[in-house]
């Protein structure tokens, strides 16, 4: 089992940054492939990225590529999203989940909220 905690939401402009943080108990981040997704009022949730147990490769929905980025630390088993040029459309609850190797996203956290205004 693993416990997932987000934080580092808040409200922004548009062109703003936010890095946003999900801290593990329980196991280590390391055990499992680690993703974030988003979840707009009124939509669907939706994949954001994901960062490999082992090699610590990375993959990003279209919409997100090349402004954000996920990083993983280790040591402080924590997973980080940095997200830079924020649009109005990047307005969500974003979630982190752990992924087993069933590729099965298995745990999540409770979300934190992200506001871009115009």
């Amino acid at each position: 089992q693993v416990q997932l905690v987000e934080s580092g939401g808040g409200s922004v402009q548009a062109g703003g940054s936010l890095r946003l943080s999900c801290a593990a108990s329980g196991r280590t981040v390391s055990s499992y492939s680690m993703g974030w997704f988003r979840q707009a009022p009124g939509k669907e949730r939706e994949f954001v990225g994901v960062i490999s147990r082992r090699a610590g490769s990375t993959y990003y929905a279209d919409s997100v590529k090349g402004r954000f980025t996920i990083s993983r630390d280790n040591a402080k088993n924590t997973i980080y999203l940095q997200m830079n040029s924020l649009k109005p459309d990047d307005t969500a609850v974003y979630y982190c989940t752990a992924r087993n190797d069933r590729h099965v996203y298995e745990y999540w956290g409770q979300g934190t909220m992200v506001t871009v205004s115009s």
